[in-house]
């Protein structure tokens, strides 16, 4: 499959660090609290936070390496943001099966919604979509900074 002139085993090899990463960590988050590790620990696992470093760090090096632009920077956020998506959403569903809250569905860190549904489409409709979308939006500012004070190197990536 290509998306934007480059195949996705690109995409993927470019960012597959954080690729591996993200999910591991939280598979990590979604164990520690599932084994009764209490929620103010289990939070330090956070996908969030390296989300946040993941598109930071590529919105740079999109540039310093010549790999692209914005169009591949959205599909890099993307491929980060679904499975991190998919891995909250897995936590939902376990705690609607099993009736207990866990660190993905505690009300602390689901908005006061908790373990229904309705929390889970919101992950499946507002968190892949708008997900993406913003943090694509964040890094393309930085990458919109990055080419105003860094020349492309134009390596291969």
């Amino acid at each position: 499959m290509t998306i934007f002139g480059k195949p996705l085993s690109t995409y993927a090899a470019f960012c597959r660090t954080f690729l591996i990463l993200i999910p591991l960590v939280g598979l990590a988050r979604l164990g520690l609290s599932l084994s009764g590790t209490p929620n103010s620990t289990t939070r330090w696992a956070s996908m969030t936070i390296l989300m946040w470093i993941a598109v930071i760090y590529f919105s740079v090096r999109i540039h310093t390496t010549g790999f692209g632009s914005y169009r591949q920077l959205l599909v890099i956020c993307a491929m980060l943001n679904l499975p991190t998506q998919f891995i909250s959403i897995l936590g939902i569903v376990i705690a609607i099966a099993t009736g207990t809250d866990n660190v993905f569905s505690a009300p602390e860190f689901s908005f006061g919604v908790g373990g229904t549904w309705g929390h889970v489409a919101a992950h499946v409709f507002i968190g892949s979509i708008i997900g993406s979308l913003a943090y694509w939006l964040i890094g393309s500012i930085v990458l919109a900074v990055t080419r105003k004070v860094a020349a492309p190197s134009r390596i291969p990536a």
